[in-house]
């Protein structure tokens, strides 16, 4: 735990490093006036005919009132001060990075490639502009949902393979064991990750492509899939069972259930 805080600390300093030029940054001619500084209904600050607008408007080419919302947020704070909106998207910046070793840290178990995956996030020249420029909040906040849905989908594996975070074929991942019973029903999980993927889709419509990333991730790194069949809770020995494939609807069926973590039994695989 020690080396991962330090990790942490360190992601957490060459990040402030590498972006702390861009509190002193302005607006710019590029979309900035939309989103903000020719905005009047952004430049009123939180208020119920902007919540309104944001939920309706299709500015700019985008629906993303949670995007709109954060701008909003940002005047009632910070006014026309440029420095106040870039230091947020630093923020979330920061919040992303380490999301990503956190996430990475436990559901592939190897610390320092998550660590160095991180640090790539961080500091790649292709984060700059998403940074420091004030318009692309929609960026730095859709990714904050999107990794909060990575890490609730994992949770949400985790409880239907019989608490672990990683599920292999030889069934080596150690257990993370919860204090709470309500922190072990798969359930809660479920549904933070669709409330997150959710906001991440009202901060950018990009996200549209997350459920197909939730199928590979069940093939690596969380192990749900593998070469004989798709694994979930219900075995024997309170160990992940196996669905085979099967032709036709069935096929359907059981991937449905695996999907949401029913056992075999619980299905009626009739064609």
């Amino acid at each position: 735990m020690r080396r991962e805080s330090l990790i942490c600390i360190v992601l957490l300093v060459i990040t402030l490093v590498g972006f702390w030029p861009v509190g002193r940054l302005g607006f710019i001619i590029y979309d900035d006036p939309y989103y903000v500084k020719e905005n009047p209904i952004v430049q009123a600050g939180m208020t119920a005919e902007g919540v309104r607008w944001a939920f309706t408007a299709k500015e700019v080419g985008n629906w993303h009132p949670v995007t709109w919302l954060s701008h909003m947020l940002d005047c009632q704070l910070f006014g026309l001060k440029a420095g106040g909106p870039h230091w947020v998207n630093l923020g979330f910046h920061l919040a992303n990075t380490l999301l990503l070793f956190v996430v990475l840290r436990k559901m592939c178990g190897a610390v320092w490639r998550s660590a160095f995956v991180a640090a790539l996030f961080a500091l790649h020249p292709t984060h700059v502009q998403s940074v420091a420029w004030i318009s692309e909040r929609k960026d730095v906040l859709s990714a904050f949902f999107f990794l909060l849905t990575l890490w609730a989908y994992a949770r949400y594996a985790q409880c239907v393979t019989s608490g672990k975070w990683q599920v292999t074929r030889t069934e080596t991942a150690a257990t993370v064991p919860d204090s709470s019973r309500v922190l072990r029903h798969p359930s809660l999980f479920y549904w933070l990750a669709l409330v997150f993927f959710a906001l991440g889709l009202m901060s950018k419509p990009m996200l549209v492509t997350w459920p197909f990333v939730m199928l590979l991730l069940d093939y690596w790194p969380l192990g749900r899939v593998a070469g004989d069949g798709w694994r979930v809770a219900g075995g024997k020995n309170g160990k992940p069972s196996t669905l085979n494939p099967v032709k036709g609807r069935g096929r359907v069926a059981q991937l449905y259930a695996a999907l949401r973590g029913f056992t075999p039994s619980t299905v009626n695989l009739a064609s």
